[in-house]
């Protein structure tokens, strides 16, 4: 055989082999990987169903909410829950933005049980999540109104971006698009209305003594956003 097309059958049969193997490297949408399953993380989200997932009225969640293997919030009571309670945890997912959408993820929350006079946004913390460019207290990586991202690093309104959110005890971190931009620890938020640098938030909450378990949410503010692997993984607790 020539010489010359042994090399080229050799080259493409390498590049089928690689091909291949990078097709099994990671996951169909809403799947656990091999390791995933390993290291014992949970799906939250299947991709078909709104099994596992609550209103904010403690309300069954209507099938219309999946569409093409994602999770939409919008329209419901303010916010989509998971049924279950959680205490320290990473939570990995993608999300999908629309035209001027405002959304987030509350961690930590109890919105069955609002306060008097308050809406359930006071009941938990808020991984805000916007269709801006700025990187304020109220864009995508923010707890919202209480820490800033170092920088805004969503992709741009219609692409798809993965956000990591951590709770190890008082810690939070949140990555987006594999960049760390926020991390805090509650154990400095001894003042209501006040961060540890003293200056003014809206909630008159010391977060230094809220619940440090609660439910994860999903928020609906009045514009379309798309969730999907929906994955958590608990943290050991050592204390």
């Amino acid at each position: 055989m020539n010489c010359r097309i042994l090399s080229v059958r050799c080259s493409l049969a390498v590049s089928l082999l690689l091909l291949g193997q990078g097709s099994t490297a990671h996951a169909a949408d809403n799947k656990l990987t091999p390791s995933e399953k390993a290291a014992g993380w949970t799906l939250l989200f299947d991709g078909k169903t709104t099994d596992g997932w609550l209103d904010s009225k403690e309300q069954p969640v209507a099938a219309t909410h999946v569409n093409d293997g994602t999770l939409n919030p919008h329209p419901c009571n303010y916010m989509l829950i998971h049924k279950e309670v959680y205490d320290n945890f990473k939570l990995s997912l993608d999300f999908k933005v629309s035209p001027k959408c405002n959304s987030g993820v509350f961690i930590r929350t109890f919105p069955l049980k609002p306060r008097e006079g308050k809406d359930v946004g006071f009941n938990g913390i808020e991984v805000a999540i916007d269709d801006t460019t700025t990187a304020g207290f109220h864009d995508t990586g923010a707890l919202y109104d209480l820490v800033q991202p170092s920088k805004n690093a969503m992709n741009p309104q219609g692409e798809w971006n993965h956000m990591q959110i951590t709770c190890d005890k008082s810690l939070i971190i949140i990555e987006v698009n594999g960049i760390e931009v926020t991390r805090t620890d509650l154990e400095q938020w001894t003042m209501v209305n006040k961060r540890p640098d003293g200056t003014d938030h809206k909630f008159d909450v010391i977060y230094k003594d809220h619940p440090r378990k609660g439910y994860i949410g999903l928020q609906d503010h009045g514009s379309d956003v798309w969730y999907r692997n929906i994955k958590l993984l608990r943290l050991k607790n050592l204390e």
